[in-house]
């Protein structure tokens, strides 16, 4: 079995997945408006996901998932990642409005597609754990007015999911929407957390673009990754292999 990631999907699905066709499916909200990097995206992520990934693998999905407002508004996107090989373990992004309530969604979603929210889940020889994770302090975009709440309030979330993680005592993974740091010098609460624990993968999303934007690598143990797919090819992107 292996392990993938991919992030920030994006999906809009105004209609049933088109086979034969994959860019002829109607989108409410095509992503390719934010640049042509997005064109035939749909069509990308789906062939290089089924040339990589098959039925016994793991695909991890750290956020922004559905522009959807509702789990029924959804039903086309759920339906067509539902569609992918491989099972699909997701958690909660900025953008993803649809999340409401851990117990309503693991029974309303699709089998093949698992919700986390400050828990975690033994994924073969791992344990994996997901919370969204919030703007850093220090940052410009950082208002102390309106983040410091949210901000410490994902830190108590990501300490309850790797509590939940280390009882299955195996090593960690961790799934966040936004970067847990920008720069290893500056540091962040979120940081500090993961260095109590034995994690040796981190992976985030939100970031697109310029790829000097927050750090990737590995310091303090820790491999550090952003996913999203515009950033990794629209190409899920192999983690680890699970004997």
């Amino acid at each position: 079995m292996n392990i993938f990631a991919i992030s920030d999907l994006h999906l809009s699905l105004a209609a049933p997945f088109n086979k034969e066709a994959p860019d002829l499916t109607p989108l409410y909200k095509p992503m390719n408006v934010f640049g042509a990097r997005w064109d035939d995206a749909l069509s990308r992520l789906t062939s290089n996901w089924q040339e990589k990934v098959t039925a016994q693998d793991v695909v991890l999905i750290p956020g922004d998932i559905s522009w959807a407002m509702t789990v029924d508004e959804a039903k086309f996107d759920f339906d067509f990642l539902s569609a992918l090989p491989g099972k699909k373990i997701i958690s909660r992004g900025n953008h993803d409005y649809w999340w409401n309530g851990i117990g309503k969604l693991r029974t309303a979603l699709p089998p093949s597609i698992y919700p986390l929210q400050h828990d975690a889940t033994e994924v073969g020889d791992f344990a994996v754990c997901a919370t969204r994770g919030w703007t850093i302090p220090g940052r410009n975009d950082f208002k102390e007015s309106e983040d410091r709440k949210i901000y410490d309030r994902e830190l108590l979330r990501l300490g309850f999911a790797l509590e939940a993680a280390a009882k299955l005592s195996k090593p960690i993974i961790v799934m966040l929407h936004y970067p847990p740091f920008y720069h290893p010098q500056a540091g962040s609460g979120f940081l500090d957390l993961l260095r109590q624990y034995p994690v040796q993968h981190c992976i985030y999303g939100h970031l697109h673009g310029d790829k000097s934007s927050a750090f990737e690598g590995t310091v303090y143990g820790i491999s550090f990754t952003n996913m999203s797919m515009d950033r990794i090819g629209f190409c899920p992107k192999l983690i680890a292999n699970c004997s």
